[in-house]
């Protein structure tokens, strides 16, 4: 790193500490989350006129990814298991339009390669790597119904994927992918939980429209400083994950996220950890 960006991260480190003053008094059904509307990053909640800002890296670790070696012009149709590694660079940012809507983007590059099987009698090299992009999106996130004493939060989120770098051939997105989400929320005094589901749209697939993300999570604030997550998540019908987060608020607006989501279906990426700095700034 640059003496420029080392300084520039230092700055925004110190502006981003807590200066002092008294946290507003809060129901206690909002304890742990706060009044924000939800993001698609773990525990992370908009308010009206907050920019996120979210610089991130990620590593998948898959030691049986299936492929097909006729999808990355090899010619066999026929499925195997090889050795895939990532390594992906992320930047996330999100604003609050208001106090039931807000909108985010991301775009992420990577390096990928990925191990042929012993088995494979394919044309296909003994390992292919790639480096590039790997997806833009953009995603807007709705709050339908505010939590209540005696109800739960409803809330919604339309997410597009748009085509990037398609002639990778293990990076990259090949098509458009549009996902329909809804999810409950309601905050206890042991926490806070979340029911979420979704549809999804995929131009490139042969079936196009199918399940999309389904979750149950986990939400608890256990100090000012530290928050943690859980969540168990699946993807279509044969995906299906456990993931764990843990967030120490070293300031009033940035926070640091360790999190890990673990396989547990052979579909499913072995490991994935992450690791990032979240700034939240203030625009009023």
């Amino acid at each position: 790193m640059t003496r420029r960006s080392i300084g520039l991260i230092a700055t925004l480190l110190l502006w981003c500490c807590p200066q002092g003053g008294v946290a507003q008094e809060q129901p206690g059904y909002l304890r742990d989350r706060g009044t924000g509307v939800a993001s698609s990053m773990f525990g992370t909640f908009i308010r009206k006129g907050d920019l996120i800002i979210y610089p991130y890296w990620e590593y998948y670790v898959d030691n049986n990814r299936e492929y097909k070696p006729q999808e990355l012009g090899y010619g066999l149709d026929q499925d195997f298991r090889g050795r895939y590694r990532e390594s992906e660079y992320l930047f996330f940012v999100a604003f609050g339009i208001t106090d039931f809507l807000a909108v985010q983007t991301e775009l992420a590059g990577a390096e990928a390669s990925l191990r042929k099987s012993p088995g494979d009698p394919s044309s296909m090299p003994a390992e292919i790597r790639e480096s590039g992009l790997t997806s833009y999106e953009t995603q807007f996130r709705w709050r339908f119904r505010r939590e209540t004493e005696s109800r739960p939060e409803l809330w919604g989120y339309l997410d597009i994927v748009y085509p990037i770098n398609r002639r990778r051939r293990i990076i990259g997105s090949n098509g458009w992918d549009v996902e329909w989400g809804t999810a409950l929320t309601r905050g206890f005094n042991w926490g806070t939980v979340t029911a979420r589901a979704s549809v999804i749209y995929e131009s490139a697939s042969t079936t196009r429209v199918d399940v999309g993300e389904y979750a149950i999570e986990y939400l608890k604030r256990l100090s000012p400083s530290w928050r943690v997550f859980g969540a168990v998540q699946g993807a279509g019908g044969s995906e299906m994950s456990l993931i764990t987060e843990a967030q120490w608020h070293i300031g009033r607006r940035v926070f640091i996220r360790f999190n890990q989501e673990i396989g547990l279906t052979s579909r499913t990426t072995d490991w994935e950890p992450q690791l990032g700095v979240l700034f939240t700034l203030p625009t009023r």
